[in-house]
C-alpha cells in the first residue's frame, strides 16, 4: 500500500516551527485556516508535503469539487491535506500545514502528521481554531487556549480554556504531538454566532495577532487589519438592519453589564 503521507522534498531545516489550522467543525467563520493561509502567503510559502485524502474522508459529506481552469477545462478537486514551508527569518523556518478535518481514522491521521514532524525535525507547534459563542460582535475578539505548558499561554496573555465537551482533529493532533514530547500551543477564537459571514478576518486577526507573539513572527498584517475593519462595519450595518438582531445583541451587552 502506497503511503499517504507524501513528501515533495526532504530539507534539512534550522529551528522550524509548525503551524496548523483545519477547515470544518474547528473552524467557526473559517477564522483559523484564514489565519494560516495569510501566514502562508505572506511568506512566500512553497510545497513541502501531502497526506493522500483517500482513507480519512467520506465523499458523500465533502465532496469533491469541479472546477474550470483558465482555459475552460474541467478539473477534479479533493479535500486537501497540504503542508507548505517558509522562513520567519534567515535562522528559522516555518512549516504550515492547512487541511480539511478528517472524516475517518483520526488516530491513523495523527500518525502521519507526527512522523512529518518527525521528519524535519518540529519541536514546536501552534495550532488555530475558532468556535462560535454568545459574544457581542463589536467586542475584541476574546482568544482562550491550551498548551503542553501554562507558560506558554501566560506569556501571550491568553486564558486557558475550561472547555469540557465533543472535540475535533486540533485536539487530537495536540494531545499526538504533546504526547511526543514536543511544545504545543492551540489558539482558539470565539466568534458571534448569530453572524453567518465567512471568512471572518476579524477572528483571523486576532489568532495571528497571538502567532506572531507566541512564534516571534514579523509579518506584515496591514491588509489584513484593513480587511478587518471593513468586515466589521459590514457587519454593523447588517445588525442595524435587523430588529431581531440588534435586539438579541443589546441582551447580550446587558448580560455582560450584570456580571
Amino acid at each position: 500500500m502506497a503511503d499517504a503521507l507524501r513528501m515533495h522534498v526532504l530539507p534539512s531545516l534550522q529551528d522550524p516551527a509548525m503551524l496548523l489550522a483545519y477547515a470544518g467543525w474547528n473552524d467557526a467563520g473559517e477564522s483559523a485556516t484564514f489565519a494560516a493561509r495569510y501566514v502562508a502567503d505572506a511568506l512566500n510559502a512553497v510545497p513541502l508535503a501531502e497526506i493522500d485524502p483517500e482513507e480519512f474522508y467520506d465523499f458523500t459529506v465533502r465532496r469533491p469539487v469541479i472546477r474550470l481552469d483558465g482555459a475552460g477545462r474541467r478539473r477534479l478537486e479533493w479535500p486537501r491535506n497540504e503542508f507548505v514551508l517558509a522562513s520567519m527569518d534567515p535562522a528559522r523556518e516555518l512549516v504550515i500545514g492547512l487541511g480539511v478535518e478528517p472524516h475517518l481514522r483520526w488516530s491513523a491521521y495523527c500518525d502521519h502528521v507526527e512522523r512529518l514532524a518527525d521528519r524535519v525535525g518540529i519541536r514546536r507547534v501552534v495550532l488555530l481554531g475558532a468556535f462560535l459563542a454568545d459574544v457581542v460582535y463589536s467586542r475584541p475578539v476574546a482568544l482562550t487556549g491550551f498548551a503542553s505548558s501554562p507558560d506558554l499561554l501566560a506569556k501571550i496573555e491568553v486564558p486557558a480554556s475550561t472547555y469540557q465537551g465533543p472535540t475535533g482533529i486540533v485536539a487530537a493532533v495536540a494531545e499526538r504531538l504533546m504526547a511526543s514530547g514536543r511544545e504545543v500551543l492551540s489558539l482558539w477564537a470565539g466568534l458571534p454566532h448569530y453572524i453567518g459571514v465567512a471568512p471572518n478576518p476579524r477572528g483571523a486577526l486576532a489568532l495571528l495577532d497571538k502567532v506572531r507573539e507566541s512564534l516571534e513572527l514579523r509579518i506584515d498584517e496591514s491588509p489584513l487589519r484593513k480587511d478587518a475593519a471593513e468586515f466589521e462595519e459590514r457587519i454593523s450595518a447588517l445588525v442595524a438592519a435587523d430588529p431581531e438582531i440588534s435586539e438579541y445583541v443589546r441582551q447580550l451587552k446587558r448580560r455582560e453589564f450584570a456580571q
